[in-house]
């Protein structure tokens, strides 16, 4: 995200994604096999197969859906408009050029963008114990989100070598009883600016964040218009580093449980809203692989800052995660969509669809992203006909078994990233007396894969059309309507083939 990225270094163990039964499953490759993390519970589980031919006494072809190549907005995937970023607003609204309320107007008509983002520091959201106290680009946000069926998310720094208003991100009544402690000097926008980091593992910060903790989760968890919220992390911008500088603490042992139990409480606090971890290294020694682990264990999405400038490991980590985790993309460097960077951008956003992006950030430029993308649509077409996950019935089969017909389909997903949770499938009659649901293993189908799950349908409703709906499981008992990528209007409707139908085909 920032301007440093040349010091990072350190790794991450594979074990992470390719090591742990609990993360991945133990099936075979191709195998249909449940790899269930625990997280989900799928008690309603469809079955996925094989539908082999001694199973059926006829069947015949219903329907074949083409991908679509428009945009489709659904949860779990979108390009990200920033109303606040760790510097501030807009560049003109940060010089009175514009209003707050302009840039959060302008952003949120964009008509390519899907989700709104704030990335402010702990002062801009509480002032005093025991209540939050949000500067305005929150309502701004909220309000402009609602008002253009945009979505929300957010993170809040606990520390901001570039915050506009001053060096710490704490607010005073926290600052008042936390030391400070010099890490060293470092330079930002051409000048030398002495740093210093909270003692994170002293009383009064823990008990001021899980005081805040709780009052965001009670806020915000449940809240439909929240998409996802960072991971609150250490170091600079929250993102599990102090740069190349050294932490705060007075030892590694110290360090790393203050960060676990950190992100712990987190973890704990919100059960409806998903959570993003970091993929940061632990360059600063603070115990980032025991967080990402944790995480990940609790259905925590990925998230980094950059692309083409960004360590082998952190790519690696991306591009094979579990198939229910999605992705938060960004790349701080141009971040002001300047024409003049048109060649680079365009070969790091396209590079983020290599690692299976759910989400790519635009930052706050509206002006600079609108002459962007007018001059050359085709990497916005890209992006929006590509990335996250996009899941279609793409064959709908009837099949006569056991005296019953059975509904047969294979789901296609034509994105680059697998579905970021369950998808559930809901077949109903048009007059809603007969309703059916259930659901495919999480991650299903993975990116440019299919999976196939099948439905038992009485035989009363021969002749009958049926709809095909779907949605998304995105955390457990967290359930949101999804649009199939199809070609063609919607719903998605087919006909039942009647019992004493000519057209069956068996042994053919």
């Amino acid at each position: 995200m920032n301007d440093q990225k040349s010091w990072r270094r350190g790794g991450l163990s594979r074990r992470l994604f390719l090591g742990s039964g609990t993360l991945l499953g133990a099936a075979a490759p191709g195998s249909s096999a449940q790899q269930t993390p625990p997280l989900f519970d799928t008690r309603d589980r469809l079955d996925q197969g094989p539908f082999e031919i001694e199973q059926d006494d006829g069947w015949m072809t219903l329907a074949a859906a083409n991908p679509s190549q428009r945009p489709i907005r659904n949860p779990g995937l979108g390009l990200v408009g920033y109303t606040w970023e760790e510097s501030g607003p807009s560049l003109a609204a940060r010089k009175g050029a514009e209003t707050l309320e302009r840039h959060v107007d302008r952003l949120s008509r964009l008509p390519f963008v899907d989700v709104l983002y704030i990335r402010c520091d702990w002062k801009h959201v509480q002032n005093r114990p025991g209540r939050l106290d949000f500067n305005p680009v929150w309502k701004l946000t909220l309000d402009a989100a609602k008002a253009r069926g945009l979505r929300v998310a957010f993170r809040v720094q606990l520390s901001n070598p570039n915050s506009p208003d001053g060096p710490i991100a704490m607010p005073d009544f926290v600052r008042e009883k936390v030391p400070l402690v010099k890490i060293g000097t470092d330079r930002f926008n051409g000048g030398t600016k002495e740093l210093f980091e909270p003692r994170y593992d002293h009383p009064e910060f823990q008990k001021a964040f899980r005081e805040l903790n709780g009052l965001l989760a009670g806020e915000f968890d449940g809240n439909p218009l929240v998409e996802w919220v960072d991971l609150m992390q250490y170091g600079f911008w929250g993102e599990g580093h102090t740069s190349n500088l050294p932490n705060p603490f007075p030892d590694y042992a110290t360090a790393e449980r203050t960060f676990a139990d950190m992100a712990a409480q987190q973890l704990d606090a919100w059960k409806r809203v998903p959570l993003a971890v970091n993929t940061q290294p632990d360059i600063s020694r603070v115990g980032n692989r025991r967080v990402i682990e944790l995480a990940m264990s609790a259905g925590a999405w990925l998230r980094s800052d950059s692309v083409l400038v960004e360590e082998p490991v952190q790519i690696d980590m991306i591009s094979n995660r579990p198939p229910w985790l999605a992705v938060v993309m960004e790349d701080g460097y141009d971040r002001q969509y300047e024409l003049s960077m048109r060649e680079r951008l365009e070969s790091t956003m396209l590079h983020a669809l290599d690692m299976g992006a759910n989400y790519w950030s635009l930052w706050t430029e509206s002006a600079n992203l609108e002459r962007f993308f007018a001059g050359n649509p085709q990497v916005l077409k890209a992006l929006q006909v590509r990335m996250g996950y996009r899941v279609r019935p793409a064959w709908v089969w009837q099949r006569k078994r056991r005296g019953v017909n059975e509904l047969v389909m294979a789901i296609a997903n034509d994105g680059v990233a697998g579905v970021p949770g369950i998808l559930r499938i809901d077949i109903s009659t048009p007059d809603s007396r007969f309703r059916a649901s259930g659901s495919l293993d999480p991650g299903e189908p993975r990116a440019g894969r299919l999976r196939q799950c099948a439905f038992t349908i009485p035989r009363e409703l021969e002749g009958q059309s049926v709809r095909i709906d779907g949605s998304i499981e995105i955390r457990p008992g967290v359930r949101r309507p999804l649009a199939w990528a199809i070609e063609g209007n919607t719903p998605y409707e087919v006909k039942l083939l009647r019992w004493d139908d000519p057209t069956w085909r068996k042994n053919v």
